[in-house]
């Protein structure tokens, strides 16, 4: 029987349903509640916080079991929850689980994220969520990262987190009596090395590939980057306000106004 049993967790992903990230953390979420897994029924990495507005989403049934529901949807991860919460349960899902996604989402990473925008999304919904990622894209083993995020699942649904936080977890793709333990962190900052690569199609127009390397990040203390070049877990907390609320007084110093109106 699930550890909760009378607890309802939604899944979603943003690799797609048939990603083995997603498959090796329903097996190990099904011994903790009911699941319902909701995921894109293609890769959609990347694709940020994004929401289909011009064309209607449809919706096609994986698996039913007794504890589990499993959809593939051809929207985005964002759609995913917010379909999975108001058309495909009665219920509202006690925790939202995003991933394993293949690969880290570690430091500005998450700003483009399909499986942290979905965390985001039920935080904003108002529900405890959490993005899981693998740091590797070779092959990974997903086995300890499911674990520990079953592990995790427990504690949220015991826990719960405050209103509009998610946590970000990022999991080093080693060995697990390896991994040198859990590290609550904050988010770096990433170093890119981007291309945009232009060519010639046969009919003469330009197009563009967006390319580069791996983004990569300083391994600076109580970062993310800095935790997982450790071989440690990272926790680390997201919040859903993007304000630097101790720069608005200096802003105020500027002198900036509007039909001689007072700067409030």
């Amino acid at each position: 029987m699930p550890f909760f049993k009378d607890k309802l967790i939604l899944v979603t992903n943003d690799d797609g349903c048939a990603a083995p990230g997603i498959n090796t953390l329903i097996h190990h979420l099904s011994g903790v509640a009911n699941l319902l897994v909701v995921a894109p029924d293609r890769e959609r990495s990347a694709v940020g916080h994004g929401l289909t507005f011009f064309h209607p989403l449809r919706v096609h049934v994986i698996r039913e079991e007794e504890n589990l529901r499993f959809y593939a949807c051809d929207g985005t991860p964002t759609d995913c929850v917010l379909i999975g919460i108001y058309q495909l349960t009665e219920v509202v899902p006690d925790l939202i689980v995003s991933g394993i996604n293949r690969g880290s989402n570690l430091g500005d990473d998450v700003t483009y994220s399909g499986t942290v925008s979905a965390a985001l999304e039920g935080a904003i919904q108002g529900i405890p969520s959490m993005a899981v990622s693998l740091a590797s894209y070779d092959d990974p083993d997903y086995t300890a990262a499911a674990s520990f995020a079953a592990k995790m699942a427990k504690t949220l649904l015991e826990k719960g987190l405050p209103e509009g936080v998610f946590l970000n977890v990022n999991v080093p793709a080693v060995d697990p009596d390896k991994i040198q333990g859990v590290e609550f962190t904050k988010q770096g900052r990433s170093i890119y090395k981007q291309q945009i690569i232009k060519r010639v199609d046969p009919r003469e127009r330009d197009y563009f590939w967006v390319t580069g390397a791996l983004p990569a990040g300083e391994p600076i203390e109580g970062t993310d980057f800095n935790a997982i070049a450790g071989n440690r877990i990272s926790i680390t907390p997201l919040h859903l306000s993007f304000t630097k609320t101790e720069f608005i007084d200096e802003m105020k110093t500027w002198g900036v106004s509007f039909n001689n109106n007072p700067v409030s």
